[in-house]
């Protein structure tokens, strides 16, 4: 009897917490393991296509798109018209014509991804292949040479081994033919596209030499494209004033102290837009020779380290770029300039006429001016980005016309200008109403009227039919009881009547509309379903299902989707929208550290929206053993309206942060699993920032951080970023001489507040955010004495490229080790090196 008095007072002592004192919940124990199972290289062994890429052809409404299954690689024709869809080959004899032809062994389900160009009127394709067989390689330039002189170059050239490479062959198929054929063995010539700009016509070629204007024409094309060294080429050079950082061509941009003199004297690219009839070109230069230098340095290059030199204006500087527009004339060769103030501190744009989506296949695209008609249209905008002036000018006078002018408190956005009605009518994109919307005017700049209206966001211009006057376009918070963030394709007579959604449902999607605005495809999901596509016809009607993504091998792995939820901003009014992501072993009974990835907008607040294969920042952190969440901020995406949007305009440091916080909270409410005291925080550029602000200004809430690649301090940033996002104050004398003034607050500036775990992370050759401001921040937490992880990432840019593994698993340890108090004690990266094979 005592032993079980003995036995029941135990049980009443082991249950003690039922009677008031409560037991910790259990903590996840890190799953590094299922972790591992969802990198991108996994990831791409599970899941395929998601979404369908119409390649538009130029005769009917035809298009052709590749999508890949667990069972291989399709590649199918459709015709809108004729309600079809066909296989443009049959996937098992493709690989025995290839196998016979080339003797490499092909099947059905691993046939190479092709990259086909139509030919012969659309009625067959070709493409290429490559061999395992080895040839000889052919020296073009002895080619050349052979058929001048074929016995001198036999006695100048002493015979050495020849060099090999695989054997290429380039195929023709007939559509609904019954064999393959070899049209050549050559490979594709891609290195003139990194310069030659040719025109329209196809008469005339230009370049950019030594910071000059160069052109050829056909004739000698013709010989650069057989061999680009040929000695008999002729290069005509047109200007001669070009020096570096005030030319005409491409800048010098990562290139450094070695390749940039190794480059010297190469043809590049000039960028410029054409008029339609191939008479003119007009290129917009720009004198950056006093803006200042900025330098990173590659520790790792192959021998000694090297210097890369470029111009980067930052934020409050007294100089800024001084530009203009010069117009070509090809035959003449005269060169005219667009009548402009160049001593305005403003930027230009020219806008371009939209490219047909059957032309993308094109074998060269050039631009070509938005006007047929000898018509220049641009705008320009104020230092501040406060003003714009939409312009036009006579592209033989260089007479300018200003057209529309907007000017807001905040910053100016801006869309491409649409042409309509054989350019007697504007369409211009504007948030003067506080939405985005559509306005009309008429050629001479006089308004008609708002073609949309409403709580609504337009977001870009599609297409637009002449005949019916009916335009599309793409738009988001249309329809009220939806994620305003899901963009949906809209038709409207142009007189404001008659708006309708045209891809209806509650997805987001994209879409591909033909040129003939009669079809259009669409690709749909949300983060939590599987994508799909349709073809469906402009008013909406559905013609086809096109593909369902296959996620099967996806799902076998035990994958689940997020949970998109709706919260409220700091303000209680304010509906902000994020995902969640758990664990796929996640127990309900343990409590689970909150991390917020994190990206303060202002142009993108990276929500996904549809369903991602990109894992690694979200749904794979949560499998460590994390509820992962994204979610929105007032002053984040475009997307709402310009009071949402321009909400951090002044406080570009902190505006964020009150609403991670208190949604942070809202969830742990709703959520038992979650852990209030246990809330981290991570993000990358403006993330990186944005965390370690949240740190430094919410001390006792924000536990941990790792942030990467920030620009912890604006003011070494470029200044379009920040003097748009967060605005410069122009101040002007009495004598109507403009100055600049700029002032932000800084991460480093608040160092002393640290309480939390804190990594810094950055590239050394980051010329984009530079890895100052990530040092500067360093610098800063050591004299106030505070403990924080630093890791450089050896010649990385602003993208971590294939160090990307490696940084995921440095943002596991730190937040498995302070939120799971589960530290990595092996030197190597097990989950890394478990699939690498080992070599001698």
């Amino acid at each position: 009897m005592k032993k079980i008095t003995l036995l029941f007072s135990l049980i009443l002592l082991s249950n003690y917490s039922s009677f008031g004192q409560e037991v910790s919940p259990e903590i996840p124990t890190p799953n590094y393991q299922l972790a591992s199972k969802f990198s991108p290289k996994k990831i791409s062994k599970l899941v395929h296509s998601t979404s369908v890429t119409p390649n538009w052809l130029k005769n009917g409404n035809r298009f052709w798109y590749q999508y890949k299954t667990t069972e291989g690689s399709n590649y199918y024709i459709v015709d809108a018209d004729k309600r079809t869809r066909t296989k443009l080959f049959d996937n098992a004899k493709m690989a025995k014509w290839l196998s016979e032809i080339t003797k490499d062994p092909y099947d059905a389900k691993h046939l190479p991804r092709f990259n086909f160009k139509f030919v012969k009127n659309e009625t067959a394709i070709r493409f290429r292949v490559t061999s395992k067989e080895k040839v000889e390689v052919v020296d073009e330039k002895k080619e050349t040479l052979k058929t001048k002189d074929t016995t001198s170059i036999k006695q100048k050239t002493k015979k050495k081994t020849p060099k090999m490479t695989n054997k290429v062959y380039h195929f023709e198929y007939k559509l609904g033919g019954n064999g393959l054929t070899i049209i050549d063995n050559k490979k594709e010539n891609r290195k003139w596209k990194a310069w030659a700009n040719i025109s329209p016509d196809s008469t005339i070629v230009l370049f950019s030499k030594n910071f000059n204007l160069y052109w050829m024409d056909k004739e000698n094309f013709l010989k650069a494209l057989k061999n680009e060294k040929d000695s008999t080429i002729v290069e005509n050079q047109w200007t001669k004033d070009g020096v570096e950082h005030f030319g005409y061509g491409s800048e010098s941009r990562g290139e450094n102290n070695e390749t940039k003199d190794k480059k010297k004297g190469e043809r590049k690219n000039i960028h410029g837009f054409w008029s339609h009839d191939s008479k003119k070109f007009v290129f917009q230069k720009t004198d950056s020779r006093h803006i200042k230098d900025l330098w990173v340095i590659n520790s790792i290059s192959k021998k000694r380290p090297t210097l890369e030199t470029y111009k980067y204006h930052m934020a409050g500087e007294k100089e800024y770029y001084k530009r203009e527009i010069l117009i070509f004339d090809i035959a003449s060769k005269e060169v005219n300039k667009v009548k402009l103030d160049t001593t305005v501190q403003q930027d230009l744009f020219i806008y371009r006429a939209p490219r047909k989506k059957s032309s993308w296949s094109d074998e060269f695209k050039p631009s070509l001016l938005l006007s047929k008609k000898g018509k220049i249209y641009f705008n320009t905008t104020s230092r501040d980005k406060k003003k714009i002036n939409i312009c036009v000018a006579d592209i033989n006078t260089g007479d300018v016309k200003t057209l529309i002018k907007e000017a807001l408190n905040t910053y100016v956005e801006v869309k491409p200008l649409v042409l309509l009605n054989n350019e007697q009518e504007l369409l211009h994109w504007s948030e003067r109403d506080g939405w985005a919307h559509f306005y009309l005017y008429d050629n001479n700049g006089t308004l008609k009227h708002q073609v949309t209206s409403g709580e609504y966001h337009v977001n870009k211009y599609t297409n637009f039919d002449e005949k019916e006057r009916v335009l599309y376009f793409t738009a988001n918070g249309v329809t009220k009881n939806q994620d305003p963030y899901y963009e949906h394709l809209f038709r409207i007579n142009l007189n404001g009547t008659g708006l309708k959604n045209i891809n209806p449902g509650n997805y987001n999607t994209s879409t591909s509309m033909s040129d003939s605005n009669k079809y259009f495809v669409s690709n749909y999901s949300r983060v939590n379903t599987v994508p799909k596509s349709e073809l469906r016809s402009s008013t909406g009607a559905v013609i086809m299902n096109l593909e369902e993504a296959d996620l099967s091998q996806l799902m076998a792995t035990g994958y689940k989707f997020p949970e998109p939820f709706k919260m409220k901003a700091d303000d209680g009014i304010t509906d902000i929208y994020g995902v969640m992501y758990k664990p796929f072993d996640f127990d309900k009974t343990k409590t689970y550290p909150l991390l917020e990835y994190v990206y303060p907008g202002p142009w993108t607040e990276y929500v996904n929206k549809s369903f991602s294969v990109k894992m690694d920042k979200l749904d794979r952190m949560a499998q460590v053993g994390f509820i992962v969440v994204t979610l929105g901020n007032r002053g984040g995406h475009p997307a709402r309206s310009k009071w949402y949007h321009n909400y951090g305009y002044g406080n570009l440091r902190d505006y964020a942060l009150a609403d991670k916080k208190y949604v942070a909270e809202q969830l742990a409410d709703q959520h038992s699993y979650i852990d209030i005291n246990k809330v981290g925080i991570y993000g990358h550029s403006g993330g990186g920032s944005m965390s370690t602000t949240a740190m430094l200004v919410y001390p006792d809430f924000f536990k941990v951080a790792v942030s990467s690649a920030g620009n912890h301090d604006n003011s070494i940033y470029n200044s379009w970023w920040s003097e748009t996002h967060h605005g410069i104050q122009e101040e002007k004398d009495a004598y109507g001489n403009s100055k600049y003034k700029y002032a932000i607050d800084n991460n480093q500036s608040l160092a002393g507040n640290l309480k939390g775990q804190l990594m810094l992370i950055t590239g050394d050759i980051d010329n984009n955010v530079h890895p100052g401001a990530t040092i500067r921040m360093a610098n800063a937490l050591i004299k106030a004495n505070k403990r924080f992880d630093f890791m450089l990432m050896p010649g990385k840019r602003h993208g971590f490229g294939n160090m990307n593994e490696y940084w995921f698993w440095l943002k596991a340890d730190h937040f498995s080790k302070h939120f799971l108090g589960k530290k990595a004690m092996s030197v190597d990266i097990t989950e890394m090196n478990r699939d690498k094979p080992l070599k001698n």
